[in-house]
Order: structure tokens, then sequence, then C-alpha cells
């Protein structure tokens, strides 16, 4: 390797990466032993600030212990040296895993999604804004020829660290731009949605452009989600999803797995959009998630039924999925795909069929719909008050989660929805 340091790190409950570098001379212990952490940073919230009355105190010592396959080389660019990184899991001193650690819960989740016969595969679909852009019409050629040279290098820097980039474009908002990614095994597409967001600052930060992933830059303007795309397969690796006469074409399986989210929906809200700005995204005719509910093609929905493509004889079970359409960059990743997982694998124990809502349905067949908490505040009570939810964590992981919201909470009480806005924004 090039690089002089080693970044080792981990992406906390505030979707921020947080670790420690070392010399590239000392990558080989770094690998074995891994790197000094302390359990009370798990209770950081987004402004930087440790939550009051969290669990540790001063007290414990863990590692950080990279995983190899994380690897990613940020490049040398004019006086800037090259950095490697590491997603690292958080465990004891004998390397056991840490029950705080979110990447371990999501790896807990995923062991009982293949106890249970079954395999995910997502991808996490990020919005955000880009500053310094001229004011061009919406998902125009001149708006992306604009963005240039920062969109070529970014796809070229997301293709050479492994991230596989599939589509770059301008989006709505102005300003507003999305990535994605190829769908990847649950693991590996978490990492990349961690490492997606830090390699878009450190490109834009090194050309001297503004970017953000907030939910929302102005509350009267256009929201940046990140939409979740999942598929389930069974142990060869075969999808489990499509039955071309159910409702939606879903099989019975992938409706009982989107039953559990559904059900849980509202608690789940609380991990996946967890910031006091989330909420101000999530209201009806911003195509962020109008309503609790499950629809074929509807981008209202919280989770939609996305198009499966049939020309050129293309296959549809091999394509057939859905999308999550209520998280944002302010929750971490690893914590959003365990708990849908978890959701879903609750929905099969069940096994209650939602109703599948056809694209032709109106707005008034859909009053009577849930709708998702209407703030944080409402958020955390519906996660408190569901018991199945609460029993999936560690009470290290749970208790801190709700120090570190209600942290951010006190921090940002009071001020305007611009304000807040304002306030997040510079964070993410």
């Amino acid at each position: 390797m090039t690089s002089e340091t080693v970044f080792v790190a981990t992406c906390d409950l505030a979707a921020q990466l947080r670790g420690r570098a070392v010399p590239a001379a000392r990558l080989d212990p770094a690998l074995r032993t891994g790197v000094g952490w302390v359990p009370a940073d798990l209770a950081l919230n987004c402004f930087g600030a440790l939550a009051p009355g969290h669990l540790f105190g001063a007290v414990g010592d863990l590692r950080l212990l990279p995983d190899p396959a994380t690897a990613l080389d940020v490049g040398e660019d004019g006086d800037v040296p090259g950095t490697r990184v590491y997603l690292a899991d958080q465990t004891d001193l004998h390397g056991r895993p840490w029950a705080g650690c979110p990447r371990n819960f999501l790896s807990r989740a995923l062991d009982d999604l293949r106890a249970a016969g079954l395999r995910i595969h997502a991808s996490f679909e990020h919005e955000f804004m880009l500053g310094g852009q001229p004011n061009l019409p919406p998902f125009s050629f001149q708006r992306l020829r604009a963005a240039e040279p920062f969109g070529t290098e970014l796809v070229t820097v997301l293709a050479e660290a492994g991230l596989e980039p599939e589509c770059w474009l301008p989006e709505y908002g102005t300003g507003q731009f999305e990535i994605t990614l190829r769908p990847a095994p649950g693991m590996v597409s978490a990492d990349r949605a961690i490492l997606l967001r830090e390699l878009v600052r450190d490109l834009a930060r090194r050309r001297g452009l503004p970017v953000t992933f907030v939910p929302l830059t102005d509350p009267a303007g256009v929201g940046n989600g990140v939409h979740v795309h999942f598929s389930l397969r069974d142990t060869e690796g075969q999808p489990v999803m499509y039955d071309p006469d159910a409702p939606g074409r879903l099989s019975s399986l992938a409706a009982r797995f989107a039953g559990g989210i559904l059900r849980h929906a509202r608690a789940l809200a609380a991990i996946t959009a967890p910031n006091p700005a989330s909420y101000l995204r999530l209201t009806p005719h911003r195509w962020s998630a109008g309503g609790i509910f499950l629809a074929e093609r509807n981008r209202e929905a919280l989770l939609r039924v996305a198009p499966a493509v049939e020309i050129g004889g293309a296959d549809p079970a091999a394509q057939l999925h859905l999308e999550y359409r209520a998280a944002d960059a302010t929750a971490n990743p690893w914590l959003v795909l365990a708990v849908l997982v978890r959701a879903g694998l609750a929905g099969l124990a069940d096994g209650e069929l939602p109703r599948v809502w056809p694209e032709t349905v109106t707005e008034s067949e859909l009053a009577t719909e849930p709708s998702l908490p209407g703030d944080l505040t409402e958020a955390l009570a519906a996660l408190e008050a569901d018991t199945v939810v609460r029993g999936w964590f560690p009470e290290e992981l749970f208790s801190t989660f709700l120090a570190v919201r209600r942290a951010e909470l006190e921090t940002v009480a009071g001020l305007s929805d611009v304000e807040l806005c304002e306030k997040v924004a510079r964070v993410y």
C-alpha cells in the first residue's frame, strides 16, 4: 500500500465515521489486535457532545478490530496524502463482540436470517445537495454537465474503491444529486453505504464544494432520503420474492416479511429517521413516506414494490424487490438494515399477510392507513412502547441510542424549523 496512514473506524449512533489512525507501518499489528476504543464513544451525539446519563462513564476499554474485507484506499490528491480506511467491529480485550457495537447488531440479525434459510441483498440509494451549482432544470443534461468534473470523478472514485456505482443523476431539488450502488449482500451493502457518504464528502471538500446529506436543507424545500432497496434469496442464492399470481406479484414469504416491517413501522422510524430534522421530511406529498402501507410503484408508500423490467426478455423474478422509504443519512446503515431484517423475521413468524395496494390506489382510499410519527419525540415513544423491537437490542445499545437522541433533541430545543435544518446540515 502507498498510503502513509490507516484509519480504523466505526460508524456510531449519529451515523458519524469515527476512529483512530495508525502509521501504515503498524498495519499488521492493527489488523491482528485492533486499536483502542472507549465504550463512552458510543454516546457521542451528532453535534459532538457526550449524551448525559449514558451507561459507561469514564471506565472501560474496547478494541476496534478491522475487517480486512472492508479495506478502502482513498488516493492522494495534490498535497493531500492517501489513506487506507477499514471498518471495524467493536470487541472486548479478548476479541469477543461487544454488545454495544452496531455492526455486530447487524451481524447477529443476518445470522438469524440465515438460520431461517434466507439471505438479503440490498442497496442504499443516497440523495444529497451539492453547493456551488447553477440553478438549472431538474434531471437535465445541463445540470449533469454543470456539475463536472465532480460527477465523473465521484463515479471513478467509487468504482476504484470497489463500491460498484450503478447510477449518477441530477435530482429534483436545487443542487440535488443521487448516487446508487449495485445491490450487494447484507453486510457489504451497509458497509458500502457508510463508505459512500465519506467518499462523497471527501471529494467535495477537496474540490471546495459544500455538500450535505441532511434530510432537508430548507423546510419548504426538497428532502434527501436514503431509500433502502432489498430482496430476499434462499441458501442457493435463488430469488424467493416473486409470485406472478399474487397481489403485487409478491410471494407469501415476501408479503409476510413486509408485513412485519409495517407492523413495527412506528418504532422502526426512530432508528431509520433518528434526527429531529428527519420528521420535517417524512410528511405526505414529499415523495418520502406519506403513510404506513405497502403499494405497487407508489412513492408515498413506506414500502414500495419496485418495478420489474421485462424488456428484452428480462426475468422479473430476479429483479422484484421492496424499497423502504423512511430512512435518511442521519441513520446508521448497520442499524437500519438490522431492524428491517428483524422486523421481517417477526413478520414471517406472525404469518399475517398485509394488503398490497395497486398502483391505481387513490389518496382517499389510503386515508385510513396509519401514519408515521409526527416528530422524533413521538417516534422514540413508539420505540420504547414496542416490546418486540426493544427485545432485539442489548441494553448497552438501546439505552445509549435513547440517550443520544434525547441529547440531540435538547440541543435543538427552541430552534425554528429553518434554524434546525441549517444546524443539522452543517453536521451531515
